[in-house]
């Protein structure tokens, strides 16, 4: 009977998952963490679709994980309470709104030849007060030790060097190995474990589609020269490979993009700069890049590329992770690509946000007002832009 109940009832589940993940899309601003509040507000606090313990487990689950932290608890949590069709529709519901904004921001940006314009220069100000706000924040995080501020700054030392996308992963990889060396000893052994009813063949199955593409996407590209297939490649790649959420996809985008000259350096950093205005993930910044170099098909398939991994990963990754979580090598190869985490987004505060923003003192002391604003007095990251954009127009009237 009770089957039948939920089966009779899931349109009704699925509907009240779409409305509310829309809610949280429309209202969340602020970056991965004010996101993770406002999902304990409506899931955990208002919807009681958790519980407190279970949506701790989640979140560690998704710190574990490359790709966006935030948005794989939004599928997880969807996934939980309407099966893989609610962690589609939660993906949807909390990311469309943000996808909708960037793609009609860069139709505008393309229209009406806003390169030039003030409010433009303005948003790659505000890049630079938002980026270097979370490069300190994840380096108290993830570089606590001297050992891991050094993996931090040789990362950064060889990105600056060799800013290829290639290198990056090697760093990452290599960073991975020390890891595995140096810190397996800090590794915690109180890890709480937790139960998920997703088999071990479907984990199997989705990681080997991940791989599959991560192999066969490249050599498509190549035979095929198909501009849609290319960018595909790209963002899934980017979606499979990016360790510390939203801002670390910059740099890994941006050495995919800028160099081939598949967009300028103001294109792609005034689109990085609207995407901190606007809520949800800041992942959907792949969207507005899509919409830049291949028009709305573009999007869509930018989109699907960078967060398909993360529905991979999830599901891969559930049966397994318990055991996972356990074992002191794994954690300490974690540690080690985080720190290179660090050193990679410390490259790419120089080039190219800074190098391409900052061309005078008075756009320093813009970014040092809103770096301020942001990092001392906490102002949401939204009213940066705000405040950014006006402070750039008084600027440009004095």
């Amino acid at each position: 009977m009770k089957k039948q109940v939920n089966h009779k009832n899931r349109l009704q589940v699925l509907l009240e998952i779409l409305f509310a993940s829309t809610k949280l899309g429309l209202t969340s601003f602020g970056g991965p963490v004010a996101h993770l509040a406002y999902f304990k507000d409506e899931y955990i606090d208002r919807k009681k679709w958790l519980d407190d313990k279970t949506y701790a487990d989640i979140i560690a689950l998704c710190q574990f994980l490359p790709g966006p932290a935030s948005s794989q608890v939004g599928i997880s949590i969807g996934m939980l309470r309407g099966g893989f069709l609610g962690g589609i529709i939660s993906w949807i519901g909390f990311t469309l709104p943000s996808v909708i904004v960037l793609v009609i921001f860069a139709m505008l940006y393309q229209t009406f030849s806003l390169e030039g314009a003030v409010f433009i220069q303005s948003l790659k100000v505000v890049a630079v007060a938002v980026v270097l706000h979370a490069l300190i924040g994840l380096g108290r995080k993830l570089t606590p030790d001297k050992t891991r501020i050094a993996i931090a700054v040789v990362a950064a030392f060889v990105m600056l060097l060799y800013p290829f996308a290639w290198m990056q992963i090697l760093i990452i990889l290599g960073a991975g190995l020390l890891g595995l060396n140096l810190f397996k000893h800090k590794a915690e052994s109180n890890v709480k474990s937790f139960s998920i009813n997703i088999s071990k063949k479907a984990g199997i199955f989705s990681l080997s589609i991940l791989v599959i593409f991560l192999i066969v996407l490249p050599i498509i590209t190549r035979v095929t020269n198909n501009p849609f297939v290319n960018l595909f490649d790209i963002f899934f790649r980017v979606g499979s490979l990016v360790f510390g959420g939203g801002h670390v996809v910059l740099p890994m985008i941006e050495r995919e993009v800028v160099p081939q000259g598949l967009l300028s350096p103001d294109e792609f950093l005034a689109g990085y700069g609207m995407a901190q205005a606007v809520p949800g993930p800041l992942f959907t910044f792949s969207s507005y890049l899509g919409t830049v170099m291949e028009g709305i098909g573009g999007a869509v398939v930018a989109t699907i590329g960078i967060f398909l991994p993360s529905f991979l990963l999830i599901v891969a990754a559930l049966p397994f992770l318990n055991a996972l979580r356990k074992r002191a090598s794994f954690q300490g190869i974690l540690m080690g690509v985080n720190a290179s985490v660090v050193g990679i987004l410390l490259a790419a505060f120089y080039d190219p946000v800074v190098k391409s923003s900052i061309f005078d003192a008075a756009d320093f002391a813009l970014g040092m007002i809103l770096f301020a604003l942001l990092n001392i007095w906490k102002v949401p990251a939204w009213l940066i832009v705000i405040s950014g954009v006006a402070g750039g127009y008084i600027i440009n009237l004095i």
